[in-house]
């Protein structure tokens, strides 16, 4: 067992090898593939071989990655505007609907594989939204269901390793679409979001957009308030039976103190939009992905290889094609749909956090959009695990009949 110390700084070592095959491969850059994701599966596949060689596996403990991810989406809360907010209503309803919609091509996609194997039906859940959409936490929890009450033998084993090969094609995926549409399109990010990122990253406007250790430790003091008040938040809602990732309250947290609390006490300014909170989100999610993929164990997929072979190629096939046929255009066709593509790719193959590493290498190389880093986590951390319960409950009553 690696311990949590140990990953850390591996996750860290990964993330400078991703970004030094960018640099010697362009290709890599050209196509928006995120730092880590390059990193983090050679590290896995270095792991793969030392598992190979010796015989005995590698585990790590991921308690760091876990915090770096409420810290992550502590941040995005912290930036959120409630005018963006508020704009984004209309497209969180739409890219919601388009989600529901997706999930069900994905679950009979999903039964499909499983017939075509000579599989239960109910194995299907876990080739579909339990764990491309629902992730490795969903295929987990629902486990012990599928093997237990629908004879699955392997249940949970197949959604956790199905769940693992999506995350790797989610990682790679994005960028290549979103780059598709882009250029297709000729598009370009607003001139207004280009002029917010360069006001807020002119090298000398004020002490407000220097990083500064006075604005690191402001920012890391308004990331801990909100966690401390996501944590109570998260227990409140535990005890009533409602389960909710813990980045969920921290991210609303964030949210609300950003917007309200300087409207009371001036004094008292969020680091929003400062260089500064900036700095410590794209260190979170860099090392956080970073870990992720380099603790997956490659080693575990060898005896489902074909039916998780067909099934991420189909899923693949299907996700592409209603991103690129249906979220895009219905999202408008502008730069701000591509970017939600890519991270349509994370969401619908993936996981939130993959999803957010592919827009930001979108908008890394072609400019911001704000708005999609409001939207997308929003869809896929309140609505999505919902919707997906019933959508599970739904197949497993379907194919059990």
């Amino acid at each position: 067992m690696v311990s949590a110390f140990g990953a850390l700084t591996l996750g860290i070592i990964a993330y400078f090898l991703g970004a030094g095959l960018t640099r010697r491969f362009r290709l890599l850059s050209a196509y928006s593939i995120p730092e880590p994701v390059s990193g983090g599966l050679v590290a896995a596949v270095a792991a793969l071989i030392v598992v190979a060689t010796t015989g005995r596996p590698i585990h790590y403990d991921l308690a760091a990655r876990d915090a770096l991810l409420v810290y992550f989406f502590t941040t995005i809360g912290l930036n959120a505007r409630l005018d963006d907010l508020r704009k984004g209503g209309p497209v969180l309803a739409l890219m919601l609907a388009l989600t529901l919609m997706f999930m069900v091509v994905q679950a009979a996609a999903g039964v499909g594989v499983a017939r075509l194997f000579g599989l239960p039906g109910a194995a299907g859940v876990m080739l579909g939204t339990a764990s491309l959409i629902g992730g490795h936490g969903t295929s987990i929890a629902w486990g012990p269901t599928i093997s237990n009450v629908h004879g699955v033998v392997g249940g949970a084993e197949l959604g956790i390793a199905m769940a693992t090969v999506g995350l790797i094609v989610a990682s790679v995926l994005g960028g290549p679409i979103a780059r598709f549409l882009i250029a297709r399109g000729k598009l370009a990010a607003p001139q207004a979001d280009n002029e917010i990122v360069a006001t807020a990253a002119s090298p000398d406007p004020g002490a407000r957009d220097r990083i500064t250790q006075i604005a690191l430790m402001r920012s890391i003091l308004w990331i801990h308030a909100a966690i401390f008040i996501g944590t109570a938040a998260h227990e409140g809602f535990q005890a009533t039976g409602i389960k909710l990732p813990l980045f969920v309250p921290c991210l609303i947290a964030g949210i609300i103190l950003s917007n309200t609390v300087p409207r009371f006490v001036k004094p008292l300014a969020t680091p929003a939009d400062t260089p500064a909170l900036a700095l410590i989100s794209e260190f979170s999610l860099s090392v956080f992905l970073s870990m992720s993929l380099m603790s997956m164990e490659l080693w575990t997929l060898a005896s489902s290889a074909g039916v998780l072979l067909v099934a991420i190629g189909v899923q693949t096939l299907l996700a592409a094609a209603f991103i690129i046929l249906v979220v895009f255009p219905v999202l408008g066709r502008n730069y701000f749909a591509a970017v939600m593509a890519a991270g349509s790719t994370g969401l619908m193959l993936g996981a939130t956090p993959t999803a957010i590493a592919n827009m930001n290498a979108v908008t890394q190389r072609y400019g911001p959009a704000p708005l999609a880093f409001i939207v997308l986590p929003l869809v896929s951390a309140f609505f999505v695990d919902i919707a997906n319960a019933f959508v599970i409950q739904a197949v497993l009553a379907a194919t059990s009949g």
